[in-house]
């Protein structure tokens, strides 16, 4: 289907919105009129460019608070639409979207709206231009589509249809089930965004926390499904107000909004993802020289080097980390997925605009293709040839099967303009999927943070906020999993206590009120404890290096989450500076 996008949606001027979006991919935009207000070029110039670029101008919008007024505020909305549409004609644009009224000098008669609404597509077809009107989800007295469409249908004029907003739907709740009744040549026009779940004014939502389908909790894909059974044949469309979409960068934005359409069509479909990952094959972790010592105290033994490359392979059962000596700070740079089908999951990556990044490699080693994560990660997928381009470091010192067993999640932090398309990107391009977001207390503010798995929890990613109250927090960590983290802590406290994060007595007093049969070995070694309806969790944490600190985690029953309730301690004591 055409992909289509409102310049509202995306930062900058017009001219470089218009830029942007045609470089990612659409065929069409919408012009917001304050867009064109603040251009200084004339309609014609920017209808030119348009051109020039591969773009239609599928609609001019908005127009508001037209319909159902008395006579001598009727002609003034016809004054207004008059020159609404000579601007159109300049632009070439022939669609006009047309809010239903908010005014308090609305009045709530359907037969004086329908009639006022059929002069305006009288005269707009005078100047060959349809008219899309559209229920606000705050409209006076017209707020639900369907109201929308029987003012529509009571009208009956060939430029007159109805335009359908996904927002305007979703947001009160109304059953998309209805959208079925209205023919499908009467539908003028989609519009499309999504939004998280939240219980506030809906215009307020409505104008700060739109986002593109896949980055809330609508069911837009559900939506579009019954537009398309109506016979809809016109494109998809982007709408997004977003404050912080309105300050991140314009050609990402845009090519994040092409992404959540390419994945949308995927959905409606049934296009499954080729070869979402099995686990982790490796962590790659920056600055070998603070982190060889934790990891071997944590068991890691170093069990080869690479030929042509600064980085050794540590493992500890099947556990395996990555250690780069390329320089900056510790931290995580890099994680590779075990995949079944790496070619197949390289080209899905491109296909949702995650170009392969460019990699130098000898002639002999294996072929390893990465993309980039929104914050810059570098996501690996990976067979098992890999592991052939290390060489042996030496005699490794007695089994690799130690207390760690594996990866079981890695988390990463997100500039603060790209947590949402780092949701989408890990949903889509890796096919996770996601779990509740989250906003934890912090010392300076609200932690946000959201837990993607794929199926049984075999990969699980965590994506935070990276700025909270004004500080950068770019902390990143790798959970590693036990069967026994109890007996970790001991040792780990017996013969490396300065490596374990320090946890208040205070939590343990409030953790032996909240259970009463919590073992007390945990507070004497620094474990943390939760559980849910399915089982228990304990971890620990070490202090952090550079930018990266260490989770132990042990999973019993079928818990499924990653310890958040005790987030906010681990913050706090990692706000206090080093221990």
């Amino acid at each position: 289907m055409r992909k289509s996008i409102a310049t509202v949606s995306v930062s900058g001027t017009l001219t470089e919105k218009l830029e942007a979006i045609a470089a990612a991919g659409f065929d069409g935009v919408e012009i917001f009129e304050n867009d064109l207000l603040v251009c200084p070029l004339p309609p014609e110039e920017i209808r030119a460019r348009a051109a020039d670029l591969g773009l239609s101008i599928d609609l001019y919008q908005p127009f508001r608070d037209f319909e159902a007024v008395p006579a001598d505020l009727l002609a003034r909305n016809l004054r207004r639409a008059e020159h609404k549409f000579r601007t159109m004609e300049r632009l070439g644009a022939d669609l006009l979207l047309v809010c239903s009224n908010v005014s308090p000098e609305a009045i709530g008669d359907d037969e004086l709206a329908a009639s006022q609404l059929r002069l305006l597509a009288e005269r707009a077809a005078g100047h060959g231009i349809r008219i899309a009107y559209e229920a606000l989800a705050w409209g006076r007295h017209v707020n639900e589509y369907l109201h929308a469409w029987r003012l529509v249908r009571l009208a009956d004029h060939p430029n007159l249809g109805t335009c359908l907003d996904s927002f305007h739907i979703l947001s009160r709740g109304s059953d998309p089930i209805g959208l079925e009744a209205i023919p499908g040549e009467k539908i003028f026009f989609l519009q499309l965004a999504d939004a998280p779940l939240l219980a506030m004014d809906v215009l307020q939502w409505s104008r700060h926390y739109r986002c593109f389908p896949g980055q809330g909790g609508f069911d837009v894909a559900g939506l579009v499904r019954h537009v398309l059974d109506a016979g809809y044949t016109g494109p998809l469309s982007l709408e997004v107000f977003n404050d912080h979409f309105r300050q991140a960068g314009t050609a990402r934005t845009a090519r994040d909004g092409m992404r959540s359409l390419i994945a949308l069509e995927d959905t409606l479909y049934g296009a499954a993802h080729p070869a979402v990952p099995t686990g982790f094959a490796f962590a790659e972790l920056a600055d070998p020289e603070s982190l060889g010592g934790m990891l071997a105290a944590l068991g890691f033994q170093r069990t080869g080097t690479h030929p042509s490359k600064p980085v050794e392979l540590w493992e500890q059962g099947r556990a395996r980390l990555l250690l780069n000596a390329t320089g900056g700070d510790a931290g995580l740079v890099a994680i590779g997925l075990d995949s079944p089908d790496p070619g197949a999951a390289v080209k899905h990556a491109e296909s949702l605009l995650s170009p392969v990044l460019p990699r130098e490699r000898a002639p002999r080693e294996a072929r390893l293709d990465a993309v980039a994560a929104p914050d810059g990660t570098e996501i690996f997928f990976c067979g098992t040839a890999w592991l052939d381009d290390f060489r042996p470091s030496g005699p490794v010192a007695g089994p690799l099967s130690g207390e760690i067993t594996r990866i079981d999640h890695v988390a990463l932090t997100q500039p603060f303009h790209y947590f949402d398309e780092a949701e989408l990107f890990y949903r889509t391009v890796l096919g996770l999927r996601p779990q509740e977001s989250l906003e934890l207390p912090d010392p300076y503010g609200l932690l946000r943070s959201k837990a993607m798995s794929a199926a049984e929890g075999a990969v699980r990613m965590v994506i935070n906020l990276a700025q909270v109250g004004g500080r950068d927090l770019a902390w990143q960590h790798v959970a590693l999993a036990c069967d026994d983290v109890v007996a970790v802590a001991r040792r780990l406290r017996a013969e490396h206590p300065e490596l374990l994060l320090p946890i208040p007595a205070n939590y343990y007093d409030d953790l032996e009120a909240r259970h009463d049969d919590v073992d007390p070995k945990l507070r004497e070694l620094g474990v943390l404890y939760d559980r849910d309806a399915h089982g228990e969790f304990l971890h620990l944490y070490t202090v952090t290096v550079g930018r990266v600190f260490f989770e132990l985690v042990q999973r019993t029953g079928g818990y499924q989450g990653y310890g958040a309730v005790n987030a906010p301690i681990r913050l706090s004591v990692q706000h206090a500076g080093p221990h």
